[in-house]
């Protein structure tokens, strides 16, 4: 999960649980509690603590106290600053601090990490966007901010007709997502898109090239197709003033229910005003009442509030106590419903004619809309690639989730997404079979990153759902659901409720800005194991789901202590040794799978190429001592003829000379058999063999170490690695 631990031993300044004591380890999970009879015993609230307003404040505090002894231990640079963002607490103590970091007084997009901390104090690990200190040139661009946003402009491929307002602008910033921090500008533009005439789109360009590095939509929307369904007769929490009542919900922060009265979504508030009345009766079913939609809009915040509180002691979205105003009716034939963080306040459209004219006020899309702000107020995870696929699921599983636990009966809780929109196809979303929409993604692949995010977000949603309610075939909420697999597997769910808990504590607790699908598997097996147990069948049925969606291999059962069988794995060939198997995944197009790696090396990122497809090894880089390892255990190298290891090998290098600074060593068995170094830089990929005849027949461990020192960057690229 992690690009690096870079906790060193040594004692930090004084938290309110004690002073902190460094330990170098990697977000490990405490023993946890069993039953008498062995079986894991469930941790209510996700883990977490109920906490008052005033003791996360104070705990936010505390931490924004001791940012710069913890930037210090983390081993971060003298020119970077830690922003406490938020505190979770453990019902055992342990503490969980997410920061945000700025470099010279710039936002770090990517700079977001997490410390984790033991009752006493003692930091046990920290998961990092970014690992380690911020280095760049200089903070001075070569672009102007003006310039900057013409780049922008070019750039958009979300809106069409893209320009640039008064309302918008390039900010300076660090852009960390990718393994080398460039400096870059933040532009928003507007133009035609899902959301509208009006849509918002950030872009991220480079500040020296003008090159585009990322960009993604503003408004983080259900769909563009919309949705919108009535909840029926409902209880609401309203405000009685002088004259009569407001939908003023009173006992959920004070959420306020707007009229839009069809202002733009350039301007949504412009004509708005709050709902009022003199009698305590609102809408009458059906939309020929604009109080109907507003009816649909406050039961569903609720809810979701409710659901929040109940299950992980969520006050909220940002957990201050403080509800987000929500519009109803904004513009005119609007298919859609978003969330947006920088007025923390949602909107809903009227629908179209595409849906008969719904209001976009459904049950589960106020759900997912909430969501949003939960997702932005903890892991922040970007709207782009599998980062914002990660984000569309976590509002569709939490979606789902409240819509189970209001327990309406003309709404009954399934895994249908929008299956109340008066679509064509009768629903937007399957969580238990994507791919039936014809566009969502049930399995992972190697192109899951440049995927529409509403698209790859069925993977997460997938895993969800094997990972709740297990294979088969099901009537759920009065639907048919099909739990199918990518890999043929058959198994039980662990149940809708703790595989909520388990991803809500992921989001809450390990994910980060960057989080892709493998790292989502970390982060969900360590948060299993902190609420089940390390060797709780929760866990293991948790890394089967993910098995299912072809991201990673299923755990050993601890029931047996015997791997799932895996369809995937290879078969012996008659002349491989039966021990061995032959070398899986060679070119990384399945990502990580196989792999044992000591940080985020294999990547799909744009920064660099792959000799072929999309993944590819990236490994070193940082222009400071460095040191990482890929691996591959149990490797049948084949007895018969000559064998050897090929790859291709790219080396980019800031160093001169021929003199060997940085390396890269192929290890066989803890031996060096090849070494390579700045001095081999080249300019494109360049083949390499290594002969193994001294291995012939034999398994053995397959290694690439890197090193790296203080000074100058060397980057070792390597793809399409291959035995034979």
């Amino acid at each position: 999960m992690n690009r690096k631990n870079a906790l060193a031993a040594g004692v930090a300044a004084a938290l309110a649980l004690g002073s902190v004591t460094m330990l170098a380890t990697q977000s490990t999970a405490a023993p946890r509690p069993t039953a008498a009879d062995g079986s894991s015993v469930a941790q209510p609230g996700a883990g977490f603590k109920a906490m008052t307003a005033d003791a996360r404040g104070e705990a936010i505090r505390t931490a924004g106290r001791n940012a710069a002894a913890t930037a210090r231990e983390l081993g971060l640079g003298p020119d970077e600053r830690l922003v406490a963002k938020d505190v979770l607490i453990d019902a055992d103590g342990a503490r969980h601090v997410r920061y945000d970091r700025t470099y010279r007084g710039l936002p770090v997009i990517g700079g977001d990490l997490v410390v984790h901390l033991a009752e006493d104090g003692t930091i046990t690990g920290s998961d990092l966007a970014h690992q380690g200190a911020i280095r760049i040139a200089g903070t001075t661009p070569k672009l102007t901010a003006a310039d900057a946003s013409a780049k922008a402009v070019k750039h958009a491929k979300h809106v069409k007709k893209a320009k640039t307002g008064s309302k918008d602008s390039s900010t300076l910033v660090v852009y960390a997502v990718g393994k080398i921090p460039v400096l870059a500008y933040r532009s928003t533009v507007t133009g035609e898109g899902e959301t509208g005439p009006t849509s918002r789109q950030a872009v991220i360009v480079d500040a020296t090239s003008g090159a585009a590095l990322d960009q993604y939509e503003l408004h983080q929307s259900v769909t563009g197709t919309g949705n919108g369904v009535t909840v029926g007769q409902v209880s609401i929490e309203t405000t009685q003033t002088s004259s009569g009542y407001t939908l003023t919900d009173a006992a959920h922060g004070g959420t306020i229910i707007y009229d839009s009265y069809n202002s733009s979504q350039s301007n949504p508030k412009q004509n708005a005003r709050a709902f009022s009345k003199t009698t305590n009766s609102w809408g009458n079913g059906t939309s020929s009442s604009r109080e109907s939609a507003a009816v649909d809009a406050s039961y569903g915040l609720a809810k979701t509030w409710d659901y929040y509180k109940d299950s992980f002691n969520r006050s909220g979205i940002r957990n201050n106590g403080s509800g987000a105003p929500a519009y109803v009716h904004v513009d005119t034939g609007l298919l859609n419903a978003f969330y947006d963080d920088d007025c923390f306040c949602m909107f809903f459209g009227d629908g179209s004619s595409q849906n008969s004219n719904t209001p976009v006020t459904a049950l589960d899309v106020a759900g997912h809309e909430m969501s949003h702000g939960v997702t932005s107020a903890t892991a922040n995870l970007t709207y782009s690639g599998e980062s914002g696929g990660l984000n569309e699921a976590t509002s569709d599983i939490f979606g789902t989730m409240v819509e189970f636990y209001a327990n309406n009966t003309g709404d009954p809780g399934d895994y249908y997404i929008g299956e109340k929109l008066n679509m064509s196809g009768g629903y937007m979303r399957r969580m238990d079979n994507p791919a039936a929409d014809g566009n969502s993604l049930s399995c992972w692949t190697s192109s899951a990153g440049s995927v529409d995010v509403h698209y790859s977000s069925g993977i997460g949603n997938h895993f969800f759902y094997l990972a709740a309610e297990g294979t088969g075939t099901k009537t759920i909420g009065g639907r048919s659901h099909t739990g199918t697999t990518c890999n043929n597997d058959t198994f039980s769910g662990i149940g809708k409720d703790k595989a909520a808990a388990v991803w809500y504590r992921a989001l809450s607790t390990y994910m980060t800005s960057t989080t892709n699908y493998a790292g989502a598997r970390t982060a969900t097996l360590q948060a299993a194991a902190d609420l089940y147990g390390a060797n709780s069948q929760e866990r293991y049925l948790v890394s089967k789901a993910w098995a299912a969606v072809s991201v990673g291999t299923a755990l050993p059962d601890p029931g047996t202590g015997t791997p799932t069988p895996s369809p995937t794995t290879p078969t012996p060939s008659p002349t491989t040794p039966p021990s061995g198997n032959a070398l899986a995944n060679g070119s990384f197009e399945q990502g990580t799978s196989g792999w044992t790696q000591s940080d985020n090396i294999i990547t799909n990122s744009s920064l660099q190429a792959a000799r072929d497809g999309s993944w590819y090894a990236w490994m070193m880089g940082y222009g400071a001592d460095a040191v990482e390892s890929l691996s591959q255990s149990n490797v049948a190298v084949p007895s018969t003829g000559t064998p050897k290891l090929t790859f291709w090998l790219k080396v980019s290098t800031q160093e001169s000379g021929s003199t060997a600074y940085d390396t890269l060593k192929v290890n066989v068995n803890g031996t060096t058999l090849a070494t390579y170094s700045n001095a081999d830089a080249s300019s494109g990929y360049v083949q390499k063999t290594v002969d193994l005849s001294a291995y012939k027949g034999q398994t053995v461990k397959l290694e690439f170490a890197g090193t790296e020192d203080t000074y100058l960057s060397t980057i070792f690229l390597v793809d399409q690695i291959a035995i034979g």
